[in-house]
């Protein structure tokens, strides 16, 4: 995530308290803290000349000053208006959940408390002693009457320093007891900590707190519990869907070249890859056959670097309401950067982002392709963007270009070597029962057999056949026999067949522009598969034998 050094925000805070800005307004639901850095501020005589008594101000207190003494008469923002103007002291003022009185979701503003801030604006940047009020809130709302005059100051979520300083003194704390035992190692902790970024402190105490109590132990592992806490940020946002996801990279069969791409670039956001100069990975296009696996290894991410996945359904961004498109693109950017490092999965991009030049939608489309593309290209939180596209040539250029995504990938027809892996992993999966299993051996040269015979087959459809084998068994009652799997590919049309025109369009675009998922070894002689276009009439597509028309296989022999 994005953050700012707390020292530089304490001094953007002096300066602007120095040179009398007389409304401040910072977002957070981090009052505590940000009360202590506004003491801090205030009673640092390196920081600011003069320094200043910190009065609050809530609705249910009224104004209370340094020593906790309430002022009576002060709890109507009027009354507590008028108390401030005549203070003769030089002072901040913290005014919490004030924004209640400038209207918003529905409700009227108050429009005699936003006259009387109008009209203290000159009596505070004249007083004598110098007065600086600050507005303090979980929401930015200002109305346009007082927008001119009031200062946005920028409040970030808690750094990993700080979080990391939260979870040593729970760490000693428990030690010394002995109740708690603690298994991690320097780098352990760090990852705990990175985890926890996004995180209020409150919630991350909370966190460490639970994943200590649950087991007696804090280790590694609890990162689960980490996530566990962010998916609750997600579910609050109505943008992102949180996705937990089992899928493991050894459930992807195939593409290798890919899956070792993404193997160098695990820890890539931890202080280990500082010592390279490294930066945290932007993200990966992976373009392809549909049915090839794009969406599944983009789940197996997760679980191999250990980060939360958001899906981002374009859908959910596009509202009906004017303006509200590009404020739900704005939520899910900031969501995403506040529970980083994380993963950020938007799958079918192309249906987002296509047609961005139609007038249609008053420019919509285009101002929020604007603001992903201007994220993408400077974000700096460590937020791994991994979009699929089906529909290659619909995507604008400008998202394809250097400095958007890290590497482009394309995802063919899986080659034997793959087809052997995908049914391998499939037929693991689900011949669990001996009832089921009996006499059937599941062996290399089986596997040979099933991937020469269902050569063209996208990885969708493997999977498919296999299940499609043991409904024959189960129909039958009985154990699962090889027959059952040959009859399955006989019986499927794959896509290379009723799409064999996409499929030349996909490879075409991606022999230049992309970088073959698969691995050179699994593609050295292998020359491509049969495509015919179906047939005109009836269910059942024409034959189609090794002699067939072939086209070669698309993606540029880049190996990592």
């Amino acid at each position: 995530m994005k953050t700012r050094n707390q020292s530089k925000t304490k001094e953007i805070l002096a300066n602007l308290l120095k040179a009398r800005f007389p409304y401040l307004y910072i977002q957070t639901w981090e009052e505590d803290r940000v009360l202590s850095l506004i003491r801090s501020v205030a009673h640092d005589v390196a920081l600011i000349k003069t320094t200043r008594e910190v009065l609050t101000w809530r609705v249910t207190t009224g104004v209370v000053d340094g020593n906790g003494q309430a002022k009576s008469d002060t709890k109507a923002p009027l009354k507590a208006l008028e108390f401030i103007e005549k203070y003769d002291r030089p002072c901040i003022v913290v005014l919490q959940d004030f924004h209640v009185y400038f209207g918003g979701q529905g409700k009227l503003a108050d429009f005699q408390v936003i006259r009387k801030l109008r009209d203290m604006l000159n009596s505070i940047k004249r007083s004598v002693h110098p007065i600086n009020v600050i507005f303090t809130s979980p929401f930015l709302l200002l109305p346009e009457d007082l927008q001119k005059d009031i200062t946005i100051v920028d409040f970030e979520l808690p750094t990993f320093e700080e979080i990391m300083k939260v979870l040593d003194e729970m760490i000693y704390v428990n030690e010394q007891s002995g109740r708690i035992q603690i298994s991690l190692t320097d780098e352990e902790k760090e990852r705990l900590a990175k985890a926890a970024l996004g995180l209020t402190l409150s919630e991350a105490e909370n966190a460490f707190a639970r994943a200590m109590v649950e087991d007696g132990n804090l280790a590694i592992d609890d990162l689960e519990v980490i996530l566990e806490e962010k998916e609750q940020i997600i579910k609050k946002s109505g943008i992102l869907e949180f996705i937990t996801s089992e899928v493991r990279m050894e459930d992807v069969g195939g593409l290798e070249n890919l899956k070792r791409w993404l193997s160098k670039r695990n820890k890539s956001w931890l202080d280990s890859a500082r010592k390279y100069g490294l930066p945290a990975p932007k993200g990966v296009l992976i373009t392809g056959v549909p049915g090839c696996g794009k969406s599944l290894i983009s789940k197996s991410i997760s679980s191999m670097w250990q980060l939360p996945l958001l899906r981002l359904d374009m859908g959910s961004i596009f509202s009906g309401i004017v303006g509200s498109s590009e404020e739900n693109m704005r939520k899910a950017i900031k969501t995403a950067e506040a529970i980083s490092p994380s993963i950020l999965w938007i799958d079918e991009i192309e249906k987002g982002f296509s047609g961005i030049t139609s007038a249609g939608d008053s420019g919509t489309s285009s101002r929020i392709f604007g603001q992903f593309l201007t994220w993408m290209q400077e974000k700096t939180s460590p937020v791994f963007v991994i979009a699929t596209a089906n529909n290659i040539s619909s995507l604008p250029p400008e998202l394809m270009r250097k400095g958007r995504f890290d590497e482009i990938f394309f995802a063919d027809l899986p080659t034997l070597r793959e087809r052997k892996e995908i049914l391998k992993v499939h037929m693991k999966k689900r011949l669990i029962n001996p009832d089921v299993i009996g006499t059937f051996e599941l062996n290399d040269e089986v596997l040979e057999s099933l991937a020469i015979k269902c050569e063209g087959f996208v990885g969708a459809e493997i999977e498919q056949l296999v299940i499609d084998a043991l409904f024959e068994a189960f129909a039958d009652d009985r154990s699962i026999i090889l027959k059952d799997f040959e009859r399955a590919i006989e019986n499927t049309v794959p896509l290379s067949v009723t799409q064999a025109e996409h499929i030349r369009a996909i490879r075409d675009w991606a022999n230049v522009r992309a970088v073959a998922a698969t691995p050179k070894e699994d593609r050295e002689n292998y020359i491509g598969v049969p495509v015919l276009a179906a047939t005109d009439g009836g269910d059942k597509a024409p034959e189609h034998t090794q002699d067939d028309v072939r086209f070669n296989r698309g993606g540029r022999t880049i190996d990592f």
